[in-house]
Formats: structure tokens, sequence, C-alpha cells
């Protein structure tokens, strides 16, 4: 559309629109009716639940992300990069459970300060920690996974919501363990050099 203003010809464009007293599509906490045959208290149960479990594998994963730049000492490169190879499954498991909350009509946490809020993790300091402490505090994130995985997995499954139990119990279970073993097992007691007598 063009105008004239003082002599000369406006094109006026479509701009986008504020974002301040933008009108929500959809309210963080509603659920969306979808016809994925499920009911609609269970969707919601397991919105509210993935969401949790979501706030916690993002903070899992920016751990991964903060003690991969920060590792030092004599394994420090193959920690550097088992903690980038775990921080980029983290990150797969994280778009994993906002699209599943997504399909079942949530609303997903996005946002850092969201996530600050929620999580059940404890926050670490801004300091730079030693190898053995920056591994007991991913075990112990972990464990917090873990544990509340487990118990919203056998709640779905007693719900009928068959597609949240399979992405707990194969995805986030699965790789959590996993990862577990591998960053348990720098803890083990077994010296760098062989010592003779």
């Amino acid at each position: 559309m063009t105008r004239k203003h003082d002599g000369a010809t406006l094109t006026e464009r479509a701009w986008p629109l504020a974002v301040h007293g933008a009108k929500p599509i959809q309210h963080y906490g509603a659920v969306a009716r979808l016809p994925i045959a499920l009911d609609a208290s269970v969707c919601a149960t397991s919105v509210e639940n993935l969401n949790q479990l979501l706030a916690d594998t993002m903070t899992l994963r920016d751990l991964y992300k903060k003690h991969h730049w920060q590792v030092s000492g004599p394994t420090f490169y193959q920690l550097h990069l088992l903690f980038d190879k775990h921080f980029n499954e983290q990150s797969q498991l994280v778009d994993a459970i906002a699209e599943r909350i997504q399909s079942l009509g949530g609303v997903s946490i996005a946002m850092a300060y969201d996530v600050a809020e929620m999580t059940l993790i404890p926050r670490p300091p801004r300091d730079r920690d030693e190898v053995s402490v920056q591994i007991a505090r991913l075990l112990h994130a972990h464990e917090i996974v873990l544990k509340e995985t487990r118990a919203m997995a056998r709640q779905a499954a007693e719900a009928g919501d068959d597609g949240t139990n399979d992405l707990l119990v194969s995805d986030v279970i699965r790789t959590n363990e996993l990862q577990v073993w591998f960053v348990a097992e720098h803890l083990g007691d077994t010296p760098l050099v062989a010592r003779e007598g």
C-alpha cells in the first residue's frame, strides 16, 4: 500500500507486532485438546511432569557445558570431550522432552529464568572446581533426574500415556544411566601411572 506525504510517495510495509501487549495464543499450564486418544487430565499431568523434567534436563545439560569449559588436570582432554558429548546428548533429550510436551497439547518452558526457578538441581558456584567436585556434581544431578524420571514413567504407564512412558524409559533413563556409568568410572581409584614395588 502506498500513500503520499509532503509530496513523497511512502510505502507502508508490514512490520512485526510489538511484543508488549500481544496476547498469548496459549497460556502456560493450559492444555490444548489434540486428537491423540488421551484424556485431558492425563495430558495435563504428563505436561506438568515433563516440564519439571525439562527444567532439570536443561540444567544438567548446562552443567556439562560449564564443566567442559572449566575442566583441568591430567584427564583434561578426555573429560573435555566426554562432557561435550554428554552435553550434546542432553540437548537431544531437551528437544525430545519439549516436543512431547507440545504433542500432548501443552506449552513447554524455554527460558533460562524459568529453568532456574523450577529446577531441582542445586545451583553450582561460578567458581572453577577440581575434577572430583565436577564429577560428583554431575552424578548428583543425574541421580535427581533418574529418580524423578522413574516415578514419572510409572505414572505415565499407569495412566495409559505410552508415548510419554516410552520417551522416559527408552530415551531419558537409558541415556542418563549410560552417562552416569561413563562419568563415574573417572572416580575409580586407578593410578594414572603404574608404580613399581
